[in-house]
């Protein structure tokens, strides 16, 4: 029962994992217009539940690229939800520390903290998961997918995307093939 449900990780297993990302991706910037009609849930619960369709994804993609368990497959979902929370926060951050710069070099670099940030809280609580890799280095593609493509934020920002996103797709597309690769029996 602990058995991945696909043990390969074939082309067309893959796309359909990218086209995931793709979609959550579209629906990630969509969900604050659902989110803000919670009334009184707290503020970073509610940045959290913005995170559900790529952590949906998160959950699809660890269920069926690993032998993980359905609650290990939760758990990822969970952490994914942390990971953007960290993510946003550490962009927010790193913005405000840089008030003197450029608005374009600010998003450049809160891109960077923020991908960078999210990916790194995401392997470290997938890592612990049952058939998670413990191995430092089989994490380090997907933590450098997730820098290398958190710039994207600066894309937005500069086409002033609001209820759309360049970042998100792409962003949530990498991640979601790296992290099939990472969880992929034999990797």
């Amino acid at each position: 029962m602990n058995q991945a449900l696909t043990t390969d990780t074939s082309g067309s297993d893959l796309l359909k994992i990218a086209v995931g990302g793709l979609v959550s991706g579209i629906l990630t910037p969509l969900a604050p217009l659902l989110v803000d009609k919670l009334t009184g849930v707290p503020g970073m619960l509610r940045l959290g539940l913005v995170a559900v369709p790529f952590a949906v994804l998160v959950f699809v993609v660890v269920r069926r690229c690993s032998a993980n368990p359905v609650w290990a497959a939760l758990v990822a979902a969970v952490v994914t939800m942390i990971a953007f929370v960290c993510a946003v926060n550490a962009a927010v951050f790193i913005d405000g520390q840089a008030a003197g710069a450029a608005k374009a070099m600010r998003n450049i670099l809160a891109g960077l903290a923020g991908g960078l940030v999210g990916t790194a809280v995401m392997a470290l609580g997938i890592a612990f998961l049952p058939a998670g890799p413990r191995k430092a280095a089989a994490w380090w593609p997907m933590l450098m997918t997730g820098a290398v493509f958190g710039p994207l934020l600066a894309v937005d920002s500069a086409l002033g995307l609001d209820q759309t996103s360049v970042l998100y797709p792409v962003w949530q597309a990498a991640i979601a093939l790296r992290l099939a690769l990472v969880l992929r029996p034999g990797a």
